[in-house]
């Protein structure tokens, strides 16, 4: 497996067990860790304003809900509760940001 033979005057220097288990600790790593393939990173801001529906697409909230509402009607204050679809454009691009939603 891995050739652990060192010389005797590295053994009076006592770096023979470090050594080894370097030696070891890296093939432990190279076994276990490098036959998968790296992870994608979701990005944190698309995760908190987006989320998948169930036919693909995203839902998002809507905007101008959070400040100046005296001058907007109740209804309008209402009808912006509801959450709303992303537009067919953008869709690709957060589901880009978001890999595994």
């Amino acid at each position: 497996m891995l050739n652990l033979a060192i010389s005797a005057s590295k053994i009076l220097q006592g770096h023979a067990f470090c050594l080894a288990g370097f030696f070891l600790k890296d093939a432990f790593y190279l076994t276990k860790w490098r036959k998968q393939m790296p992870k994608i990173k979701t990005n944190r801001g698309a995760a908190k304003r987006f989320k998948r529906t169930g036919s693909g697409g995203f839902k998002c909230n809507q905007s101008h809900r959070r400040h100046i509402l005296t001058k907007k009607s109740t209804k309008r204050k209402r009808q912006l509760r509801k959450a709303a679809t992303l537009h067919p454009a953008d869709v690709r691009m957060a589901a880009r940001m978001m890999p595994y939603s």
